[in-house]
Order: structure tokens, then sequence, then C-alpha cells
């Protein structure tokens, strides 16, 4: 399983897709789950900013990644999860019942000047300045210590430099993902 972190807007979810479809593995984005959802409640928790409940989220990842092995898919790529230390913990828990390992934890750096830029043309409904600027505060209150989590459970965590084009941002994740599953 790898892990992609970082802040609202900085590629997490194309950079998934791009390597899930390069190596034929499962992407796995919570928050795209969530935003599919018809349920009211949920579209009110996206429109305001804040962070879905755990229950509801261990619940859409344990389902998405039960039907990827189900489909056979030789790994998993996660987006959007975990993003706090609560989570962090219960990943932890939830792969060790698994028996399975995090391969490794990119995390995606980018300048809060281009997140901003970015998400302003990005037009999803939780994308208002009010909602970035709530989402952006969560982001540095609650990830830092989940990075710490995972430091000291000794999983490999990279920082990469997330801006520049697609490709060269995924030829940098790409490198390092390859490295940490001996492709």
């Amino acid at each position: 399983m790898i892990l992609l972190f970082g802040p609202p807007g900085a590629g997490k979810s194309m950079q998934g897709q791009m390597l899930a479809a390069r190596q034929g593995w499962k992407w796995l984005s919570t928050g795209e789950m969530l935003r599919r959802s018809n349920d009211p409640a949920v579209i009110d928790i996206l429109r305001s900013g804040e962070l879905v409940s755990d229950e509801l989220i261990y619940q859409v990842f344990e389902q998405a990644v039960q039907e990827a092995r189900d489909r056979n898919y030789p790994n998993i790529i996660v987006d959007g999860f975990p993003r706090t230390k609560e989570q962090a913990a219960w990943l932890d828990e939830y792969m060790a019942r698994m028996n399975e390992k995090i391969d490794t934890v990119i995390s995606l750096e980018v300048p809060e000047a281009e997140i901003m830029r970015r998400l302003e043309k990005r037009g999803r409904l939780e994308d208002t300045p009010e909602a970035i600027a709530r989402r952006m505060t969560i982001y540095r209150q609650k990830m830092y210590p989940v990075l710490g989590i995972f430091a000291e459970a000794g999983v490999r965590i990279v920082h990469l430099d997330g801006v520049g084009t697609a490709g060269e941002v995924h030829d940098r994740i790409y490198e390092e993902v390859a490295h940490a599953c001996q492709l």
C-alpha cells in the first residue's frame, strides 16, 4: 500500500490515478468516494470544510480495500487517508490485522500560494475560499502528527516537490515508489 499525502490541491488524486494506471494498481481516494455521496449530511460536511467522521471513513476504506482484493489488484494507492492520529492508529491496526504493510508514504510539498491558485481553478463543491482556508488549517494541525506516527512505526516517508507539470511530479513519485516496491 502506498499513501499519498499533501494539502488540498497538491495533486494527490491526479498522481494517484496516474500511478495506478501505469502499474495496474487500485487508486483509492476517500475524498472522491465521499464527493459521490448523495447523503445530505456528507454534502453539508464537505461544504463546510470539516472532516467526515472516522467511522464513516473506516467503513468506506474497508469496503474499497476489500473490493480491490476481490479484483486481485497487486497494490493500492491511497490518497486522503489517514488525516488524523486516530485514523493513523486505526490504519496501523487494520494493516496488522490484514497482515499487510505500508510500502511508503509520499508527502507532496506545495507552497500555499500555489495551492490557492490550483483550487480556484478546480471548481469543486468544497473549494470555496472559506472552506479552502479551513481545510488548510486542519491539514497543518492534523497531518504532521500523522506523519510522525508513521515515522515512529518505521514506515518510509518521502517528501517530494509537488510543483511542476503532472509528468514531472509523476516521475519523482514513480522513482520513489519503484524503490520502495522494488519494481
